[in-house]
């Protein structure tokens, strides 16, 4: 099936962006793992978390010489810079530059996922002509989760951050599915559609169920990990046919009674929302319209400018604010990233800025992939591979500059799609990694646990696009497509973050993975998220799948009261 394919090698890209290096070899099934790799899993006492006892004098030269506090996977170590770049009476100094730090890293990865990776798989699965199903749950559900799942994969790749990426994906879910389902229900109370509802709370329930069998026997295996990504295919397939199953029966429903133009309606129970066109799809098109002018060099200004006037103009202020913060790195963005939209008539073809990612693409995943390993490298010790990327992506450029016209986009323009996905997923990858190593100095200076750090600062980021998303589509008149986002989306993140970290780390050690839990937080977490599943799968068919404001404030108290006892776990019964 060409859609297995084509997530099969998302997951093997996937994979290889996030592979460290220098933590053991990587060859066939049967060679004997480096044992300190091994063990890594088995031991998740941090030996860095100890820093804080000692005196302020002996810090620096404790972080800079303990095994556990040089991530090396980053670009930069947040433990050696919190504790020796300044003193220690400016301790509140360093943590609020981390926050505003973190915001920028949280902004960059919403950017990037928003901007330029959705897009451009859109477009990857409009070239391959995938149908709206099946680019709904495997193209789409990656762009959306995509800072979910990188976030996950790099915080499993240590076994000090692990706790990181079992907090954010249960936080995350727990969040999702408590206060953005209640506050689309209080937005716009609706009836939810009844089978795809079901369908989804019972794949997500078996996900968390295996993950809480996981973690409670404290060990998984290669086959059973490959199982559980099994189970995202096999949620694909049951959409699938789902889909068509219903299809057939609408028409043979249509057949029969021969009632004319019933397929230009919108039903509640459909698994693909229709859209009534002239709302969303209006101001998609008002705020990118096609650039029209001869000059290339007005062309490739306008192509950085990431404002629209007419949009600015009727924004509100909070709006305007946060476009003002996120403008200079949208541009750097743009700068760098191609993306391509099948909806316009000239594709987003942008003859002097694509010719420009030429150059500046390749050099972005040199510099950023694996934290920029392979910047440096030198070929035979005399000339350094930035060098060499640099002259190759200026002969493609000018290739390409010069076969083409500002007008009409060329044949292999699609390719720039493939581009685009390459180079925003190493971004994410990269700013990934730097939010799990900040989070871990976060951790290490405010006595906070992993788990914590992962279920409140983590999961907020990424979570909290998908927040305001759902709830102005609700607002919209489209809760049911709402509704569906939160579980839809969580069911992805939830197998493949988890899935796919503990296939790289075995490729990466050559055994199995072990973890250990970072006590009671951790069985709150899971007992909390399954609560809310079977609350939901209770609940909603006993009120006749009607989704209504008691329900939503419901499910907000339910957030409320968790949060409350996790924090009392960490802050009082931990003590």
């Amino acid at each position: 099936m060409t859609s297995s394919a084509v997530l099969f090698t998302v997951l093997l890209l996937s994979a290889s962006l996030v592979l460290g290096t220098g933590t053991g070899a990587v060859g066939p099934v049967g060679v004997i793992p480096n044992p300190s790799v091994t063990m890594a899993f088995q031991n998740t006492n941090d030996e860095c978390d100890t820093v804080m006892s000692l005196n302020a004098s002996d810090r620096c030269r404790f972080v800079r010489h303990t095994p556990d506090c040089l991530m090396e996977d980053g670009f930069i170590n947040y433990l050696v810079e919190a504790f020796c770049l300044l003193p220690y009476s400016y301790t509140p100094l360093t943590i609020t530059l981390s926050l505003i730090w973190l915001l920028v890293l949280f902004i960059i990865l919403a950017l990037t996922a928003s901007k330029f990776f959705c897009p451009n798989l859109s477009a990857i699965s409009t070239s391959l002509r995938l149908t709206h199903n099946v680019a709904g749950v495997t193209f789409l559900a990656l762009g959306n989760g995509a800072p979910d799942v990188f976030s996950a994969v790099v915080a499993f790749s240590h076994p000090h951050t692990a706790g990181l990426a079992v907090g954010a994906l249960f936080g995350a879910g727990i969040f999702v599915t408590t206060v953005v389902a209640g506050s689309v229900a209080l937005v716009q109370p609706f009836t939810v559609a009844s089978r795809p509802f079901l369908r989804d709370v019972v794949f997500y329930m078996a996900a968390v169920f295996w993950t809480f069998v996981i973690l409670f026997r404290g060990t998984t295996t290669l086959v059973e990990t490959l199982g559980y990504l099994g189970l995202y295919v096999v949620y694909v397939l049951t959409v699938i046919i789902s889909a068509y199953i219903y299809k057939c029966q609408k028409n043979s429903l249509q057949n029969a009674v021969d009632v004319s133009g019933a397929s230009d309606t919108c039903d509640s129970t459909d698994d693909v929302p229709c859209l009534i066109p002239g709302t969303i799809h209006e101001e998609y098109e008002a705020e990118y319209q096609p650039l029209i002018s001869d000059s290339t060099s007005h062309i490739l200004l306008s192509s950085l400018n990431p404002v629209d006037h007419m949009k600015w103009r009727r924004k509100p202020w909070s709006w305007k604010l946060l476009k003002v913060v996120k403008t200079p790195l949208e541009i750097l963005l743009l700068l760098c990233i191609p993306v391509v939209d099948p909806d316009k008539s000239d594709k987003n073809w942008r003859r002097p800025l694509n010719c420009l990612h030429l150059l500046t693409s390749p050099l972005v995943c040199l510099f950023c992939f694996q934290s920029g390993t392979y910047g440096t490298y030198m070929i035979n010790q005399q000339f350094p591979v930035w060098l060499l990327t640099l002259l190759l992506g200026l002969f493609l450029s000018a290739i390409v500059f010069f076969s083409t016209t500002n007008e009409r986009p060329p044949r292999y323009h699609p390719l720039f799609s493939v581009l685009g996905f390459l180079v925003s997923a190493v971004v994410i990858s990269a700013a990934a990694t730097e939010v799990v190593g900040l989070l871990h100095m976060l951790g290490v200076v405010l006595g906070l646990s992993n788990t914590v750090l992962g279920l409140t600062l983590l999961a907020w980021g990424n979570s909290i696009g998908d927040c305001f998303s759902d709830i102005t589509i609700a607002r919209q008149g489209y809760p049911q497509m709402a509704i569906s986002a939160c579980f839809g989306g969580i069911i992805f993140n939830m197998l493949f973050g988890v899935g796919l970290g503990c296939l790289v780390q075995m490729i990466k050690t050559q055994s199995g993975v072990e973890f250990e839990s970072e006590g009671q937080i951790t069985w709150i977490l899971a007992g909390a998220l399954g609560s809310s599943l079977v609350l939901s799968f209770v609940i909603v068919p006993l009120c006749r799948f009607r989704l209504t404001k008691i329900y939503g404030i419901f499910l907000l108290v339910f957030y409320a009261m968790f949060l409350l006892i996790a924090m009392l776990d960490e802050f009082v019964l931990d003590k």
